[in-house]
C-alpha cells in the first residue's frame, strides 16, 4: 500500500487498476470520452478518461491557455478572504464541461456516491486533467452535503500536465481535499512540465510530439522520430528553460529574496500560472517511489528530476522523456511489487550532499538514497530545504496567531460588558459609542483598537500566504472571527460616522470597511455555503446611516429589504434589542418614515415593547 497524507493508505491493486484503465482509455478508438468500470460484488468504481491529441485540446488563445474557473461548478476554488478565483486551463475545462453536460457521467457518479462506492477517477496524459476536474466536481457536489454513506473519491493520474494555479492548490489544502489527488510522474517525463511553457515557444513542434504519443498516429512510439527529429530536442529544451524560470523564481521567493531585479524580470518575462497540488509520487526508474506532499517542493522536483548532468546526455534524456510518458503501466507493475516507498516529509533535514550521511538518522539516510536516485544536485536540495523551511515558518506563524486567542476572547468579553452596561442604561452601545461621552466609551475604543491590531496582523499574513492553507477553514477561527465581527464592527461603523464631516467621504461599505471584517464574513459564508454578502448582519448600522441621509423615494426598495433582513436577524438573535430602544438612531429614523414606505408593523411592536 502507498501511504499518503493524514495516514491514509491506497491499495496497490487500486493503483494498478487505475493505471491499466487510464492507459486503456489513452488508446480508446471508439471516440468515447471515458471508460466506466464497476465489478459485481466490489465497492470500487472507476472512471478513466481519454486524452486529446490536438493543439486546441491543450491550449486556448491566451499565452498559457488559462482562464478563471467556472465558480458555479467549483465554488471552493478560490481564496476565501480575498475572493480571488482560481485559474484553470481553458481547453481542459471546456472538455470536462462538455463531458459533464453531454454524457451520463453526472448520473453515474451520483449513483455510485449514493451507494457508498469507492470512486476512482483516473487519467493518463491529457486524460489526467479531465480526471482531476471530475474528481473536484464530485467533491464539490457530492461531498459537501450530509451523507452517512459518504466515501470520498480518489483521483489518480499518470504523467498528467498541470491544470490549475497556486490558488487552486491553496483551496484544496484549505478544504482538506488535496490528499485525495495522487499524481505519478516518471523521472524524465516531460509532459507534466509542458504547461510551464507558453504556446508561442513550442507551437511549431507540438503536433509532432502529440503524434509520437498518440496511439492513433502512424508515428506513435516511432523511435526514429525521436532520435532524428530536432522537434523533440527543441521541444524538450524549450520546456526545460521555461520550467527553470518558474522554479528559480519560486525558489527565490521561498528563500526570501527581495532582489528588485527578480521583481523586474517577473514583470518582463511572463511566467506560467500553473502549479502542482495534491500528493506527487516520483518514479525513480529503478523501482523506488518517492512521495512528496509539499506543493512548493513538488514544483522544484518537476524541474530538477529531468536535469542532465552533462550535454552529452541530451539525446538520451530527450528520447527517454517521451518514451517514459508511455511506460506507466510497466512502471506501476514493477515499482508496486518492490514496495520501496520513501516519503519526503521532513524536508528541512534533507542533506545537501549525496555523501553527507555520517551520524545521520535512518530516515535521513533513506531520504538521501532516494534523492540520489532522482539525481538531485546540491542546488536542488537547497530548494527542497527552502520549501520545508517555508512550510515550517507558516506553522510557526500559526502558532503565534493561536497564542492570541485568549487576548481576543478577553477583549471581546470587555466589549460584551460595555454592551451590557449600555443596555441597562437603555442606550444602545452603537449610539453610546458614537457619542463618546463617558470613560466606558473611551475604554471600549481602546479595546476596539487592540483587537483591530491583532486581526489586521492575521489578515496581512493571509494576504501574503504566510499561514498554512488550512487556516481559513479552521472552525474555531471562523467562530471567533464571526463573534469579533458581530460585536466590534458596529463600533467601527459608529466611529466612522462620528468623524464623518461631509457626504464626499462616502458610505462606510464602499470607502472604509476594513479587510478584517470582509475576510471573517467570507469565512462564515464559505463554511455555510451561501453567496458572498448573505451574512452582512454586522453592517446593519452602516446601511441605516446611509439610508437615513437619502431621499426616501430613491431608496424605498432598500428600506424594505433592510426591514426584511432586520426581521430575520432579530429572530435569530443576530440583532440585539438595543437597536429598537426609543432613542436609538434606527428608531428615530424609522419613525420619520411615511407609513407606506414600511414593510411591516413588527418593528413598531419591538419599539413599543
Amino acid at each position: 500500500m502507498v501511504r499518503i497524507e493524514e495516514g491514509r493508505e491506497v491499495k496497490d491493486e487500486l493503483i494498478k487498476k487505475a493505471c491499466n484503465l487510464a492507459m486503456e482509455a489513452h488508446s480508446l478508438s471508439s471516440g468515447k470520452p471515458y471508460i466506466y468500470k464497476k465489478k459485481s460484488g466490489s465497492m470500487d468504481v472507476f472512471f478513466a478518461f481519454a486524452g486529446n491529441w490536438s493543439v486546441d485540446g491543450w491550449y486556448s488563445s491566451t499565452c498559457f491557455g488559462e482562464k478563471k474557473i467556472n465558480i458555479s461548478l467549483f465554488p471552493s476554488l478560490k481564496s476565501v478572504g480575498t475572493d480571488e478565483v482560481a485559474m484553470v486551463n481553458k481547453a481542459f475545462a471546456s472538455r470536462f464541461e462538455h463531458i459533464l453536460n453531454d454524457s451520463s457521467l453526472k448520473n453515474e457518479v451520483e449513483k455510485a456516491m449514493s451507494d457508498g462506492k469507492q470512486i476512482v477517477f483516473a487519467g493518463h496524459s491529457s486524460g489526467g486533467p479531465i480526471a482531476i476536474l471530475a474528481a473536484l466536481w464530485c467533491l464539490e457536489h457530492c461531498c459537501t452535503r450530509p451523507n452517512d454513506n459518504l466515501v470520498y473519491p480518489y483521483c489518480i493520474t499518470f504523467g498528467s500536465p498541470l491544470v490549475g494555479d497556486r490558488i487552486w492548490s491553496h483551496a484544496l489544502r484549505r478544504e482538506n481535499w488535496a490528499s485525495y489527488f495522487i499524481h505519478f510522474v516518471m523521472k524524465y517525463d516531460i509532459v507534466p512540465q509542458m504547461m510551464f511553457a507558453p504556446l508561442s515557444s513550442i507551437q511549431e513542434w507540438l503536433q509532432a510530439i502529440f503524434d509520437f504519443i498518440n496511439p492513433k498516429s502512424r508515428n506513435y512510439q516511432h523511435e526514429a522520430v525521436v532520435r532524428s527529429n530536432d522537434a523533440s530536442k527543441n521541444f524538450f529544451m524549450t520546456v526545460m528553460r521555461s520550467a527553470s524560470s518558474v522554479a528559480s523564481y519560486a525558489a527565490c521567493n521561498l528563500k526570501g529574496c527581495t532582489n528588485f531585479l527578480l521583481e523586474t524580470v517577473s514583470n518582463i518575462v511572463q511566467l506560467s500560472p500553473y502549479r502542482p497540488f495534491g500528493t506527487y509520487i516520483f518514479c525513480t526508474g529503478n523501482g523506488k517511489l518517492v512521495v512528496v506532499e509539499n506543493p512548493d517542493a513538488v514544483l522544484q522536483l518537476l524541474f530538477y528530476c529531468a536535469q542532465m548532468s552533462s550535454e552529452t546526455e541530451v539525446d538520451e534524456v530527450v528520447a527517454r522523456s517521451l518514451n517514459e510518458h508511455l511506460l506507466y503501466r510497466k512502471e506501476m507493475q514493477e515499482s508496486l511489487e518492490m514496495l520501496d516507498v520513501v516519503h519526503l516529509n521532513n524536508l528541512t533535514d534533507i542533506p545537501l550532499s549525496s555523501n553527507a550521511i555520517a551520524l545521520a538518522s535512518d530516515e535521513v539516510v533513506t531520504m538521501n538514497l532516494a534523492l540520489n536516485d532522482l539525481g538531485l544536485s546540491t542546488r536542488a536540495r537547497l530548494c527542497l530545504r527552502a520549501a520545508g523551511e517555508w512550510e515550517k515558518q507558516k506553522r510557526k506563524n500559526e502558532e503565534k496567531i493561536d497564542g492570541n486567542k485568549n487576548s481576543i476572547t478577553e477583549g471581546l468579553s470587555k466589549i460584551q460588558e460595555y454592551q451590557t452596561k449600555c443596555d441597562i442604561q437603555k442606550v444602545g452601545y452603537y449610539d453610546a459609542f458614537k457619542l463618546q461621552e463617558t470613560i466606558d466609551d473611551f475604554n471600549a475604543n481602546v479595546k476596539r483598537l487592540e483587537l483591530a491590531g491583532i486581526w489586521d496582523e492575521i489578515i496581512e499574513m493571509l494576504k501574503r500566504y504566510e499561514l498554512p492553507d488550512s487556516f481559513e477553514g479552521r472552525k474555531e477561527w471562523i467562530k471567533l472571527g464571526t463573534q469579533f465581527r458581530l460585536q466590534v464592527e458596529p463600533l467601527d461603523i459608529a466611529n466612522y460616522y462620528r468623524h464623518l464631516k461631509n457626504e464626499d467621504t462616502g458610505p462606510y461599505m464602499i470607502r472604509a470597511r476594513p479587510k478584517r471584517y470582509r475576510f471573517t464574513q467570507r469565512w462564515l459564508e464559505h463554511e455555510e455555503r451561501v453567496q458572498t454578502g448573505e451574512r452582512s448582519e454586522s453592517c446593519f448600522w452602516a446601511e441605516v446611516e446611509e439610508l437615513r441621509n437619502k431621499p426616501i423615494m430613491e431608496v424605498q426598495n432598500r428600506i424594505l429589504s433592510l426591514e426584511t433582513k432586520a426581521w430575520d436577524w432579530s429572530q435569530s438573535g443576530l440583532l440585539g434589542d438595543d437597536v429598537f430602544f426609543p432613542e436609538s438612531t434606527f428608531t428615530k429614523w424609522w419613525k420619520q418614515l411615511p407609513t407606506q414606505h414600511r414593510l411591516t408593523s413588527w418593528i413598531s411592536g419591538k419599539i413599543n415593547s
